[in-house]
């Protein structure tokens, strides 16, 4: 070829500017069909580079930089290649810009679909959409295409019959949006699915008759309670009606794909709805409720619009457990409880492709996009210790954020799922007036999600009929969109009115359907006909009831056992090179397992994990370096300087040991922390333990805590027993590095909700974590665990005070004093403890007595008037910390330690004064508050 040929060609539409996803579709019409393409372009793709002799067709990524590539050669380097000759002919052209428009319905189709039930939105132009703007006519429309990839079961097609193809597609009742995936295959996937039956497959009028019941029921159950209940809260899925029979759909096309159980999450909109009509709780227990009735035994208990529910439900392919996730107020918080339920019972199923259990989380728009959890959960679907197989997400989109409806003000994003982009999930977005679309990407959506084990989300885009709730007014801020909604149909009147013109039902059957449905709820009884009493749940949490915090439990263990796991602990592969400082770690515990060195605290710990696993039981821990330890001593996972592959000795204790997990977390604590609840109220027979980095950093959390875990089991009965590794100490590290709040824990402290320790020593912290697993009981564990103790010579224990077997929730006096001359006693918890200790025995005072609570709740008095009644004639008393006045124990904890001295004796604080920040960032200024807190605590006047 002539070089100006060359470069003429070149320099064509063909290959110019940033038409390579142009030359794509190009290739994968070739290669769907060789003979579709023109003899230019075929020349160019039989000539494509090969790799090592194979074919790379079928990596596009890389053909696209080889294009690039080639066009960076400059004209004269590419007519001495191996390209053929090409005519700048008009038909050529044409057929590529054929496929620019197939590529940008593709890409901007959504634009222009109809979404919106109220016909308010506002979409802007999309010029790519439009005939024009790629050259092309309505003079073309009798002229035939290859369409290349586009799955219509055609390779050509007149453009004028392509167009209104695409236009169905891409812009009816559905907009999709997937040319964000990088991977070709799933785009390849969608694209087949979606373009074959061109957005809107057939149905049978059993699918449409069972459509129209749920949105019979749907309307059904807001309307007679609006009736029955005037004005009372419901939070009514009026606009969102279409949620109801796309639930049971999507429930109903998961058990036909063998899904066992289901675990739902969602806020309050829609919930009684989706209560009584998918999961079929009775609606007389629903009304009772309204009516204000409740059972004194529950507990404090919570609104109706918060609380979960369990049922199965009748799919083709057998009984599919369903759980709907309590909820609090905070929106989208119950996300990641629900995925972690759902790893719980996968891991029970030993399920791991997630095939068995499915998520499915229900959004508000505005929360979907303003609530960073929602991130922080999506940036977990794909990682080790958090994926599921991927969750079926579902945003209820009725445009109005509680009274916000402008989107400049709700986010920056045109769409409010564009936060699903950062993990290149689907988005398919349906108008809720059209059930059979929104039915249409249910299953989708659900296949996508078994295909791929990835997230993908829904946004039924419908209204809200009434305000935020039903005593507000909407008119006040939305006075367009409420005119328009007083005026549209139901989404049942719509559809009932579209089946009875095609012929498929009688409108007669349709008033039956509504009357009978009526009538079922005047009977107070079930509704959902695919209702099935519970057998398919895989967990008894029978022997975890009833049982006091206090109970006995055999713990002890024999110091030949101890060593035993010890020596399995030391143990990895003769091949493994372990960093230096590691290498040192794990030669000092091969001493300690021969008794030539006490216990200290990562080797203890570590021993727990042992003797835990050994007997059977799982343990599951999460953290930021959890695998490592934040503070260097844990070193459960171990990794090789040669090639950086990981060892846990913990997975290797016995054959038939239970199964122990240690991820290193991504960099959350909300989310994470949220997980791990979710995981530990589905699996009661795991030790779950979720680590802070630093305890200051559960800040993070804080809603997960407040919510979920201290009230958990006040308001649902939801028994937990979640365990959280807070690091709390004052070494002189800031603000951000010293307190992991203690008041705020114990603040929340009532009931007998959780546990709150401040363990001392290596023995306590191994049989602190044996006690809650071996226990049967099932209650959060707050630990302010230490910093500067896991390496301090004092805090170390002996292979028989581990046998021991026993958490002593308080320690009295260690040194040999005589109590008659003891004049001052001081109780204290945590790393002060030593450094009162050590500040003693120098002074050489022997008249201060020093006690340890090492559990300040539930508080325990007995045994701690059983410790310090040798110590009945004094009448100074002094509560030592280390926080600030304002902070830790002494407030919150002040009425207990007054129960527990005389009658007649006072009560001193000795600490830092009080502070509006946890703690001073200058080393200097912590060393001499920290002098002058033990020089106070010591000093009697």
């Amino acid at each position: 070829m002539q070089q100006s040929v060359m470069k003429a060609w070149w320099e064509s539409s063909h290959m110019a500017g940033g038409n390579a996803a142009y030359v794509e579709e190009m290739y994968e019409a070739y290669l769907d069909n060789a003979q579709s393409v023109s003899e230019q372009w075929r020349a160019i793709f039989d000539n494509l580079p090969k790799v090592d002799g194979v074919s790379v067709e079928s990596k596009h990524s890389v053909i696209r930089e080889q294009f690039r590539s080639l066009a960076a050669l400059g004209p004269a380097a590419r007519a001495g290649g191996a390209v053929a000759a090409a005519s700048n002919n008009t038909s050529d052209e044409k057929q590529v810009k054929v496929l620019q428009l197939i590529n940008a319905f593709r890409f901007r189709g959504h634009q222009h679909a109809n979404l919106d039930p109220l016909q308010l939105w506002k979409q802007p132009r999309v010029r790519d959409l439009e005939l024009s703007h790629h050259n092309l006519s309505e003079q073309d429309f009798h002229t035939v295409y290859n369409v290349g990839s586009y799955a219509i079961g055609k390779e050509t097609l007149p453009l004028g019959e392509l167009f209104q193809s695409l236009n169905r597609t891409y812009c009816g009742s559905i907009g999709t949006e997937y040319m964000h995936i990088t991977d070709t295959e799933q785009k390849r996937w969608l694209q087949n699915r979606i373009e074959s039956v061109q957005a809107k497959p057939e149905i049978s009028r059993d699918e449409k008759v069972a459509i129209l019941k749920g949105l019979v029921a749907a309307d059904g159950m807001e309307k007679y309670l609006g009736a029955k209940f005037p004005g009372a809260k419901r939070f009514s899925l009026e606009g969102g009606d279409s949620l109801v029979p796309m639930l049971k759909g999507l429930i109903s096309h998961a058990g036909a794909c063998g899904t066992k159980e289901v675990v739902i999450g969602m806020a309050h909109r829609g919930r009684l709805n989706v209560l009584v009509n998918v999961l079929g709780k009775n609606p007389s227990v629903l009304f009772d409720e309204f009516a204000g009735k409740h059972d004194h035994s529950l507990g404090a208990g919570d609104v109706k619009y918060h609380a979960g529910y369990s049922s199965d439900f009748a799919t083709p392919g057998g009984n599919v457990h369903l759980a709907l996730a309590f909820n609090p107020s905070h929106l989208e918080i119950v996300n990641p409880v629900v995925i972690g339920s759902v790893r719980a019972r996968l891991d029970r199923r030993n399920c791991t492709d997630g095939s068995l259990v499915l998520p499915i989380t229900i959004h508000g728009d505005s929360a979907i996009a303003g609530q960073g959890v929602v991130q922080e959960t999506f940036n977990m679907s794909q990682t080790r210790g958090f994926k599921v197989g991927g969750t079926v997400r579902i945003v209820i989109n009725n445009q109005v954020g509680f009274t916000t409806s402008k989107t400049e003000d709700t986010r920056s994003t045109q769409y409010c799922t564009d936060i699903a982009k950062m993990v290149q999930a689907p988005i398919l977005h349906v108008n809720a007036d059209d059930p059979e679309a929104v039915l249409f990407v249910t299953k989708l959506a659900l296949d996508y999600r078994n295909q791929f084990k990835r997230d993908v989300v829904i946004d039924l885009v419908c209204y809200r009929r009434h305000g935020h709730n039903e005593a507000d007014e909407p008119n006040a801020t939305q006075p367009l969109m409420y005119q328009k909604i007083k005026k549209h149909p139901v989404p049942r009147e719509l559809y009932a009115d579209q089946l009875v013109a095609e012929g498929s039902i009688e409108a007669h059957e349709i008033e039956k359907l509504i009357s009978d449905y009526r009538a079922a709820l005047d009977h107070g009884a079930c509704v959902l006909e695919e209702w099935r009493p519970m057998t398919e749940h895989s967990v008894d949490w029978s022997p975890y009831l009833g049982h006091d915090w206090d109970m006995t439990y055999a713990g002890d263990i024999s110091v030949e056992k101890l060593k035993e796991l010890g020596t399995k602990l030391c143990t990895y592969p003769q091949d493994y090179e372990l960093q230096s400082r590691v290498a040192k770690i794990y030669q000092d515990r091969e001493s300690m397992i021969a008794e030539e060195k006490p216990l200290d605290w990562g080797m203890a710990e570590n021993l727990a994990y042992a003797s835990i696993v050994e007997s059977g039981n799982k343990i599951r821990m999460t953290g930021q370096d959890s695998g490592r330890g934040t503070f260097f001593h844990r070193h459960a996972v171990l990794h090789n300087q040669k090639d950086g592959s990981a060892h846990m000795p913990l997975a290797h204790i016995s054959a038939e040991q239970g199964k122990i997990e240690i991820f290193d977390s991504v960099l959350s604590e909300a989310a994470v922390l949220a997980f791990e609840f979710g995981y530990a109220t589905a699996e009661p027979g795991c030790l779950t333990i979720w680590e802070a980095q630093f305890g200051d950093f559960a800040n993070g959390a804080q809603v997960v805590i407040d919510q979920f875990l201290s009230s958990g089991e006040a308001k649902w009965g939801r028994l937990c027993g979640l365990t959280l590794l807070l690091p709390h100490g004052y070494e002189g590290q800031g603000p951000e590095h010293s307190s992991a709040r203690l008041e705020r824990f114990l603040q929340m402290s009532a009931d007998h909700n959780w546990q709150v320790c401040v363990p001392s020593t290596p023995a306590q912290v191994f049989n602190m974590l044996r006690r809650q697993i071996l226990r049967p009981t099932r209650k959060p564990l707050i630990v302010m665990s230490p910093k500067s103790l896991l390496r301090h010579p004092l805090a170390v224990s002996s292979m028989e005070e581990l046998a021991e077997g026993v958490f002593h929730n308080v320690i009295g006096e260690v040194d040999e004093l005589d109590p008659k001359q003891v004049k001052r006693v001081v109780m204290c918890s945590g790393k002060v403890y030593y450094d009162l200790l050590e500040q003693r025995r120098k002074n050489e005072q022997t008249d201060v007595a020093i006690i340890r609570i090492e559990q300040l709740y539930p508080f325990p008095q007995a045994q701690i008037l059983e410790v310090v009644s040798q110590f009945s004639h004094v009448n100074d008393w002094v509560w030592c910390q280390e926080e600030p006045q304002n902070q830790g124990a002494w407030y919150c904890s002040q009425h207990n330690f007054w129960s527990c001295i005389p009658e007649s004796a006072k009560l001193k604080y000795a600490g830092r004064d009080a502070s509006a920040s946890p703690a001073v960032g200058y080393i200097s200024v912590h060393n001499q508050q920290q002098a002058d807190l033990i020089a106070d605590a010591l000093t009697i006047k």
